[in-house]
């Protein structure tokens, strides 16, 4: 089968592979109908996870490359005997996370941490969704049944850019109706949090980008307030626009200095700075300044434990989350599409959908 293929910092390869084959009997087989391209698998293109090779070295001597992808819809070709929940011929979504249901961190829902070799795995410690066939583990626990009702594009943003934005921008930012929020970032996770935090009724949502396509959006898609940040200091300008207050919630959307720094800046006291980029370099964190403010300061891994709720109100055609996919490009225009993702300011790219 065909599979784009990490071997180490900006090396990828559009490359033949093994099928996989099922390994044990909770998981299930999947043939990929759709999948797309995250700003994490860019990342690791760039070398940001070196840990993909030392811990496949650890386990069996040598880096064999790593199938990229966390995200997708697919069909059930072969399911394991211990799996109740699906059959062979259903339509499903494939979770970013996946988890065992019963260890420690499991029965907490931090499912992002699964203790029995699930987590954030797909495209990481396991191979992943860019490829025609993917095994899923943990299937009864990892996978959701796709309503015929929903559009195939946003169940593919259920996998990973959704819930990521809803846990880990909105909900670890504690957004309560009439706050004011500044989101830095408007890719496809900062737009997601756009969306969701609206689910809260925030008094003002405020986006900070670089592009101003990606603004325009924004305003479409509900923000009150768009900055771009190239052209006018973004936290100045947040600062005026909350009368010298700052905001009640900052969401870092980016994994970059220059967007926590913005982010750092502009919270008032009491506030949430939620984390939600990948950074794959240390930051200047201003304690000297922050420590006196009252903050709550948060970080984390989609635990993707409210991604049955966003399923429900998406079918329910609360986010227009279609907007956000700009391309699409057959599974054999791989490398096409990642070059036309990571060039996403040139080629007014957003999301980028993958068809098989």
């Amino acid at each position: 089968m065909k599979a784009m293929t990490y071997y180490g910092a900006n090396d990828i390869r559009f490359e033949e592979r093994d099928k996989p084959a099922l390994i044990e009997t909770t998981d299930v087989l999947v043939r990929m109908v759709k999948t797309t391209i995250c700003g994490t698998d860019l990342g690791i293109w760039k070398g940001k996870n070196p840990e993909i090779e030392q811990t496949q070295i650890e386990r069996s001597g040598a880096f064999n490359g790593r199938i990229l992808g966390h995200e997708g819809i697919g069909v059930i070709e072969d399911v394991g005997s211990a799996v109740k929940n699906f059959s062979k011929g259903d339509k499903v979504i494939l979770s970013c996370v996946s988890r065992c249901g019963t260890c420690e961190n499991c029965q907490k829902q931090l499912y992002a941490h699964c203790r029995n070799g699930g987590g954030w795995i797909f495209g990481y410690m396991i191979d992943g969704t860019q490829a025609e066939y993917v095994r899923v583990p943990f299937a009864d626990n990892s996978l959701y049944l796709l309503p015929p009702e929903l559009d195939e594009d946003v169940a593919v943003m259920l996998s990973d850019a959704l819930p990521t934005a809803h846990e880990i921008g909105v909900q670890n930012g504690d957004i309560k109706p009439g706050d004011t929020v500044a989101i830095i970032g408007s890719g496809p996770v900062g737009m997601g949090c756009l969306l969701t935090a609206q689910l809260y009724s925030p008094s003002r949502i405020i986006l900070v980008d670089l592009d101003d396509n990606r603004l325009a959006l924004a305003r479409d898609l509900g923000a009150t307030d768009t900055i771009n940040s190239g052209a006018e200091d973004a936290a100045s300008k947040i600062l005026e626009l909350t009368e010298g207050r700052g905001v009640d919630c900052a969401i870092e959307a980016v994994g970059a200095e220059a967007t926590w720094n913005i982010c750092q800046q502009v919270v008032k006291e009491g506030g949430h700075l939620a984390n939600v980029g990948v950074h794959g370099h240390p930051v200047t964190f201003a304690l000297d300044k922050l420590w006196i403010r009252n903050l709550t300061i948060t970080t984390g891994l989609v635990n993707a434990n409210t991604t049955a709720m966003l399923l429900k109100t998406c079918c329910a055609g609360k986010f227009p989350m279609e907007k956000l996919v700009t391309h699409h490009f057959a599974f054999s225009e791989l490398p096409k599409a990642y070059d036309v993702f990571k060039n996403s300011a040139a080629e007014k790219a957003m999301k980028v959908v993958i068809d098989f």
